[in-house]
């Protein structure tokens, strides 16, 4: 993992496992920046960041300013280990819902979003009427979230093992194919890059989380999705 995620390497494992809640997240965030186009001083929203540690590697490794949003972290929490990065002059911490999110349209240069935007970005409406409207025309919005090389619509498509252990949450995860369509005939992006994430399998169980379910996955049905589009 070091030769490709350079960056990574140079965080604590320890302190990336603490932080973590799922698959390694700056893995993931290293591979979609890469294919983004970041420059010093942007504004960014750090949409989900769960305990903050890809908007401190984001602060650190690009000089970015990020609104680092959670639903579910503390951001009292996340201040605190915000400030022992030394980021706290550029990472801004907020508690807010993906559907009243305090910021004004056009505000940020580029939306990222790591393992979180599948919960709440499935919605045939979400992209067009929140999301899109927040950042700048000409800036980026890059995800990356768990999926599936085959579309699974209901039960009937799924291999037995994983039968027995998908649920509802589970049908969130879509093909790139399926997400790529899925901003694009909203006619307010541009899609600049939609595909798996290479060896994803193989990532997310060096990860140490969803072992069970990784090992059921006989088919390897289960990538991670990376979509990366530009605002017209």
């Amino acid at each position: 993992m070091k030769t490709r995620f350079e960056c990574t390497a140079n965080y604590d494992p320890s302190w990336i496992n603490e932080n973590k809640r799922g698959p390694n997240p700056l893995w993931l965030l290293e591979d979609l920046t890469k294919d983004m186009n970041l420059r010093k001083g942007m504004k960014i929203l750090d949409m989900g960041c769960g305990k903050a540690i890809t908007s401190i590697f984001l602060a650190r490794e690009y000089g970015l300013q990020l609104w680092a949003n959670d639903l579910w972290i503390d951001p009292t929490e996340n201040l605190n280990r915000i400030k022992q990065a030394g980021v706290e002059d550029r990472v801004f911490p907020l508690k807010a819902e993906a559907h009243s999110l305090p910021y004004a349209n056009e505000f940020f240069d580029a939306i990222i979003s790591i393992d979180a935007y599948h919960y709440f970005g499935t919605s045939e409406l979400y992209f067009s009427w929140y999301f899109q409207k927040l950042v700048k025309s000409g800036g980026q919005i890059g995800i990356v979230v768990p999926g599936v090389t085959d579309e699974i619509n209901n039960e009937g498509d799924l291999p037995e093992k994983l039968k027995q252990l998908w649920s509802d949450d589970l049908y969130t995860f879509r093909t790139y194919q399926w997400w790529k369509n899925h901003w694009d005939k909203t006619k307010h992006v541009t899609i600049d890059l939609a595909g798996n994430i290479e060896d994803s399998k193989e990532l997310w169980l060096k990860s140490n989380c969803d072992q069970e379910l990784l090992a059921a996955d006989e088919e390897d049905l289960l990538t991670f999705v990376k979509i990366i589009a530009t605002k017209k």
